[in-house]
């Protein structure tokens, strides 16, 4: 199996193993909506496109709510997470792209699931699959970073350093340390529930904890 394909049973079984109604990480969704998040970000255009494009949000917000609704109960929930469950045909669009698309974004939407109660032990996590989440992050991470003027350094837990940003005018240089697992949370916004260490002049670190808190 590739890692998006490992990412989303994962993430399928961290549905299936909640209520509908259960929390998750993102606001205002409850797992039901995070499920169809999923699958209509993989089989409607205007939620794939309204993700990124701001006139669009609102009917996809729409969109989803409406599949939300329709799982409600524990037998229609647990057959939309089944359509979580299942990939795209092999000539949609959403499976040509699926390891540089999903692996990160399942991953994190797992974690949103999990977390969504309260704190939980991290997942265990072989080397190679904490690679790959690592070398999404050191591809793509700085554009989760577009509105923050400091300048950017992960560090993980075992040492292993990338700088993902230069500071822009009187800022200098921040230092984010923790787990593979923590730092991809904290790049997605997800830093309130995530086990990072943000270390920095004072004004640098007020400058990045007013895009991406961390507690």
């Amino acid at each position: 199996m590739t890692w998006h394909e490992i990412e989303r049973a994962q993430l399928a079984q961290a549905l299936r193993d909640v209520a509908p109604d259960a929390p998750t990480l993102c606001e205002g969704w409850q797992a039901r909506h995070l499920a169809a998040h999923v699958v209509l970000r993989e089989h409607a255009p205007v939620v794939a496109v309204g993700i990124a494009v701001p006139v669009l949000s609102a009917r996809a917000e729409a969109r989803i709510a409406a599949l939300a609704d329709q799982a409600a109960t524990e037998g229609t929930y647990r057959d939309l997470v089944s359509r979580v469950a299942d990939k795209p045909a092999p000539w949609h669009p959403a499976a040509w792209v699926a390891e540089t698309a999903n692996v990160v974004e399942f991953f994190v939407h797992t974690e949103d699931v999990r977390r969504g109660a309260g704190p939980v032990p991290p997942r265990d996590l072989d080397r190679d699959h904490l690679e790959a989440l690592w070398n999404q992050v050191r591809r793509s991470g700085g554009m989760r970073l577009r509105r923050v003027p400091v300048g950017v350094v992960l560090v993980r837990d075992d040492g292993v350093r990338h700088h993902l940003r230069s500071p822009r005018g009187e800022h200098g240089t921040v230092v984010v340390r923790g787990a593979v697992g923590e730092l991809v949370l904290y790049l997605f916004g997800r830093g309130a529930a995530a086990d990072v260490r943000v270390d920095g002049a004072p004004h640098d670190v007020a400058a990045i904890e007013g895009v991406l808190p961390s507690h």
